[in-house]
């Protein structure tokens, strides 16, 4: 009998801003609800399902999970409300690496505490649970507020992939590679726990 993948063992990752349950298509209709809060799919620069496309998204991640590939996440904000998707991806688990990505977040949960909880969640189960060696970030070149965010975060510019990917447009995507190394997750740590309890603008 095979063992199973711990990469993509169902999990549940909880902290006080943020919740990151197995993908389900139980969570389609709330998942339409947080797409439709800001119009997401109609961004040129990313791949967002559009909210008749959730149910087939969902099946696709969840197919991508079956195959080893990918583990996928539904994102609930601190107060119980569905806030988009996140996922482990293109898992190399002989190399004990992973990347973050296919995550999107309802526009009213943006520039809160929401999205560094849930990359501190997912970078501790990285990095001291699989016992990752580096964790990616891919975004596209010109998504500034993605390379922000990542930036933000403590991630490195690894380099840039010129045209990297066929975005849905037809248009071809530079992809700006970042990482993290498990040498550096300690400070990082540390880091993105800074962020989230520092005190926060009105």
């Amino acid at each position: 009998m095979t063992a199973p993948n711990p990469f993509t063992a169902p999990v549940t990752l909880t902290g006080p801003h943020a919740r990151l349950e197995p993908l389900s298509q139980d969570h389609r209709e709330a998942l339409v609800d947080a797409v439709a809060d800001g119009e997401l799919w109609k961004l040129w620069y990313t791949t967002v399902p559009a909210p008749d496309r959730m149910g087939a998204e969902i099946d696709r991640r969840l197919g991508l999970r079956d195959a080893g590939s990918m583990n996928p996440f539904t994102v609930f904000d601190a107060a119980g409300r569905v806030a988009g998707m996140t996922t482990f991806m293109n898992i190399d688990a002989t190399n004990r690496r992973v990347e973050i990505g296919s995550t999107w977040t309802r526009a009213s949960s943006q520039r809160s505490g929401l999205n560094t909880q849930c990359k501190l969640l997912l970078l501790k189960h990285a990095f001291e649970t699989l016992g990752c060696i580096a964790v990616e970030f891919r975004t596209n070149r010109l998504n500034t507020q993605s390379r922000r965010a990542i930036e933000r975060l403590g991630a490195q510019l690894d380099g840039v992939l010129r045209s990297h990917v066929i975005m849905p447009s037809g248009l071809p995507r530079d992809t700006a590679v970042y990482s993290i190394t498990a040498a550096e997750w300690p400070t990082i740590q540390t880091h993105l726990q800074w962020l989230i309890d520092k005190p926060r603008s009105a």
